[in-house]
This record gives structure tokens, C-alpha cells and sequence, in this order.
């Protein structure tokens, strides 16, 4: 791949370098496929979550297409054969207007070829590849976060969920320009170079991840039901379940995410365990035992919609806070955004809630780190017919959040998988899927608030030059001169 650079002579010239073959390209479009789904295999070690690398890297190459349309189309198919496997829940949901969901997402990696095509033929290889690890993060920042139909699964960053090191740092956009900026490497550079700067990155890696530390005091003890669209009776049982479980499992046993002889200070049901607001026997539960609890409902708004909302009822039985689910699910009857976002002033800390798949937008989590949170409780539904990989990459996420910000995450979802992440990501308590039923206990450990990791400065940077070049390739008219590839003329 770097020969080119070394075997044409006019390789940092506009629209000079060595165009793809027809089988290279179908090879490389195989390696980027098989490389994706590797690193998104459901029994994912750390060292499988290298192969995103390898799909980043391929994706590049593609670039060297012969012309922008070859390039659009070729990314359009490696798009659709990433997605449409790990999104199959999308059919079980949307039917056959899954199609349509998976060709938007692959349009980005269509976008992303076409547009490094472009700047690879218009500035050269070496001004072109430094441009690359901005494309590919300004388009999967804006198509996480920006618009109508944001998604964030699948990024480069998510697959390295058990990675917390880069992930503090750089957070889950900075390890994708890292991951780009690699790629670009195989422009420009001899392979000899590559694996030496390859190496020094990983040992920085395996050196910084020690060094990760944190202030540490004591905070609450929780538990959580799983639990899907349960009526009244049923969730009168799980909470008196979950005691009398506390009391089997606060003895000391290893595993069960309590120290010996605990109290439990708090309670989290999921996302809709209630039809609407907390009922006064739900808040006579807690005052005759207690003990918090934060449970999802709905809240009345004006008009015939509502609020999809986190209750938390006190020890002594009124509602002390509730947050608003910040960006309710598209094509979804999941009710208003929130008005706004505040953080829980609990007897721990500071908390911030937020649900379900808030968790997946830094946009919305990124303001309650900002308001001091120094930990995070996310009520979640996820329906179990979604099916087992739908949950399992959800189940990515709450650790990655935690490694950015560096505060611990409790998150419960209905059907599973419900987990206890420690503030540096890792996961330390989870009920499994299908769980119906199923008890998680997590002893939290809150110190400082949480920080933003550099990806929250430089994302919007990116978005920033993808935009201005995307600007400039319309002022210049490239459409009416399209730029096409030739292999140089043999000397």
C-alpha cells in the first residue's frame, strides 16, 4: 500500500497517485467487511477490537478508486454489509423500512470514500491524507450527534469499549481520528515506519493505563430489577424481592458487587415501568422501607403527549427529582424532548440521569458531566424481542461513557443487560439477557466530578473543515469537471 508513494514520482501532485484494480478493490471491500464484524463479534476480547483498525484502513485504500462515483457506490456496499448484520433488529422492528435505516448509515462510509478520493486527487497524497482523519470524524460525529436520524453505535470508538486508557483521553471520537489518522499512514509511509509508530502507540497505551486514578469515597449502594411493562402487583414483588436478595447476598460473597453487611441506600427500575406518574403505594413503599428509588413513567405535558421521565422517590415518599428523556427515539411514540437537563443533588453527590439511549449522545451527557455529575444512572428499555445482539451492543456503551468522563455508571435496562461500570469502564455487576426478573447489585464508588475527554473540542473542529471543504468543492464546480484517476504512463 505505501509503495505508491515510493513508486510515483509525481505522487504528491493533484490527482497523481496509483489507482485500484478491480480485484483490489473487491479484496479490500471483503477485508473491511470481515474486519467490522470481528471487531463487533458479541465474544469480543481486546485484542479483536484491532481488527476496526484494519476496516478503517481499507476504507482509505478505497479512495484510491478511480473516480468519485466508483468510490460513493463501493462505500455504499461496504456500508450495508457492516450494518445491516449488526442492525438486524432494525428489520424485526421497522420491517422493510430497515432497508431504508441501513442505506442512510452506510451512506456516510460512501461519503467518507468519496470525499478523501477527492482530496486525495485535488491536494496530493501527503496534503490529502492529512485532511482524512478530519473527513472521518467530522461525518461520524455529524451523523452520531447532528441530525434528525443521529446514531452512534458502530463507530470506530465503541469497539474499543474494553480499552479505557485511549478512551479517557481521547474519548470515542478522538480514538476514531486516531484510527483514521493511522489509515492515512498506509498513504504515505513505508510499512517499516507504520509498524514502528504502531508500536510506540501501543506501548503508550499499555504505560498510561496504569496511571489512571482516581479519588475515591464512599457512595450509594444500589440495586436493580429488570423488568418489562410489569403491572402494579409485579413491581410490589420485585422490590420486596430485591430486599430480601440484598439480604442473601450482603454476607460477603464475592461476585455479587457489595462489600459485606451493606445497607442499600437506592433502587432503579427501567425506562415505562409505570404507565404515568409514581403511584402513592409506590411512595408508601418507600417510606415504609426506606429507601430511594428511581423508576421511569411518564410525566403529563400539555396536550395529549407527555414527558417519558425518572422519577426518584425519597426515604420519606414524595418525589424529590425527575429528569425528561432528552431525545426521545425517532419514528417512536416516546414522547416530548426535555425542556432541560439538571443533575440530582443526592445524599452521595451529585447524579445525573439520563435514559435509555441518551447514554448513546455525548451531546446529552456531556451537559450533565458539565453540571458537576460525579455519577450517572440510566433507566433503559430494552425489549427483549429486539433481540440478543441489539442488547449486546447497547451494553457497549455505558462502559465507554464511563472511561471518558472517569465517574462510575449504573445502568438498568428491562430485558437486560444491565451493568455496574466502575469510573474507569470497567464492568463490575450485570444481569444478563433474557433476565426477566433478574437482580443486579452494585456498590458505587463516587470521588470528583467527571471531565470531558479532547474529542468533545475537536469533533466540532472536524465537523468544521469537512463542511468548509465540502464548501469549497461546490465553489470550484468539481461536478462539471469530475476528477478521474489514470495509472501514470509507464516511463
Amino acid at each position: 500500500m505505501s509503495e505508491v508513494a515510493e513508486t510515483n514520482p509525481a505522487a504528491n501532485s493533484p490527482g497523481s497517485f496509483q489507482p485500484l484494480t478491480c480485484r483490489q478493490a473487491g479484496l479490500l471491500t471483503l477485508i473491511a467487511v470481515v474486519c467490522f464484524h470481528v471487531a463487533y463479534t458479541p465474544a469480543q476480547s481486546g485484542l479483536l477490537a484491532l481488527a476496526i483498525v484494519g476496516y478503517v484502513v481499507c476504507l482509505v485504500q478505497l479512495a484510491r478508486l478511480r473516480t468519485p462515483r466508483q468510490c460513493f457506490y463501493t462505500g455504499l456496499t461496504v456500508g450495508f454489509a457492516c450494518f445491516a448484520p449488526q442492525l438486524e433488529c432494525f428489520w424485526r422492528i421497522f420491517g422493510a423500512g430497515a432497508i431504508a435505516l441501513w442505506l442512510v448509515l452506510a451512506l456516510w462510509i460512501a461519503l467518507f470514500i468519496a470525499l478523501s478520493h477527492l482530496a486525495l486527487a485535488r491536494f496530493g497524497l501527503k496534503r490529502g491524507a492529512l485532511l482524512i482523519p478530519f473527513l472521518w470524524t467530522g461525518l461520524e460525529y455529524f451523523r452520531s450527534e447532528l441530525y434528525y436520524l443521529k446514531f452512534s453505535w458502530l463507530n470506530v470508538g465503541y469497539a474499543f469499549s474494553d480499552w479505557p486508557a485511549p478512551l479517557r483521553d481521547l474519548g470515542v471520537y478522538g480514538v476514531g481520528f486516531c484510527g483514521a489518522a493511522f489509515a492515512a499512514l498506509f498513504l504515505v509511509l513505508r510499512l517499516k515506519d507504520i509498524l514502528i509508530c504502531s508500536a510506540t502507540g501501543l506501548i503508550l497505551c499499555v504505560m498510561l493505563a496504569p496511571l489512571i486514578h482516581y479519588r475515591i469515597i464512599n457512595g450509594p449502594h444500589i440495586a436493580g430489577v429488570q423488568l418489562e411493562f410489569p403491572n402494579a402487583s409485579q413491581i410490589r414483588q420485585a422490590l420486596d424481592g430485591v430486599l430480601a436478595e440484598h439480604a442473601k447476598r450482603s454476607v460477603g460473597k464475592s461476585g455479587t458487587g457489595l462489600s459485606g453487611n451493606t445497607n442499600l441506600d437506592l433502587i432503579v427500575l427501567s425506562e415505562y415501568t409505570l404507565d404515568g406518574e409514581p403511584t402513592e403505594q409506590l411512595k408508601n413503599w418507600c417510606r415504609t422501607n426506606q429507601k430511594f428509588l428511581i423508576v421511569g413513567g411518564k410525566d403529563a405535558s400539555p396536550g395529549t403527549n407527555y414527558y417519558n421521565t425518572a422519577f426518584v422517590i425519597s426515604t420519606n415518599g414524595e418525589v424529590v427529582f425527575k429528569q425528561v428523556k432528552s431525545v426521545p427515539i425517532q419514528f417512536f411514540k416516546d414522547g416530548l424532548p426535555a425542556p432541560e437537563q439538571k443533575v440530582w443533588d443526592s445524599p452521595w453527590g451529585k447524579i445525573g440521569i439520563c435514559i435509555c439511549y441518551d447514554l448513546s449522545y455525548t451531546r446529552v451527557t456531556d451537559e450533565l458531566v458539565r453540571q458537576g455529575a460525579q455519577m450517572l444512572i440510566v433507566p433503559t428499555m430494552d425489549v427483549a424481542d429486539w433481540g440478543r445482539h441489539q442488547h449486546e451492543l447497547h451494553a457497549r456503551v455505558a462502559p465507554v461513557r464511563a472511561a471518558e468522563y472517569g465517574i462510575p455508571i449504573f445502568r438498568l435496562a428491562s430485558s437486560g443487560i444491565s451493568q455496574g461500570v466502575n469510573k474507569s469502564g470497567r464492568v463490575q455487576s450485570s444481569a444478563r439477557f433474557p433476565g426477566e426478573g433478574e437482580f443486579i447489585f452494585f456498590g458505587a464508588r463516587i470521588g470528583s466530578k467527571g471531565s470531558l475527554p479532547l474529542d468533545r473540542y475537536l469533533a466540532p473542529v472536524c465537523v468544521g473543515v469537512t463542511g468548509l471543504f465540502v464548501l469549497w468543492l461546490v465553489v470550484t464546480n468539481y461536478r462539471r469537471n469530475p476528477v478521474v484517476i489514470s495509472p501514470p504512463a509507464n516511463p
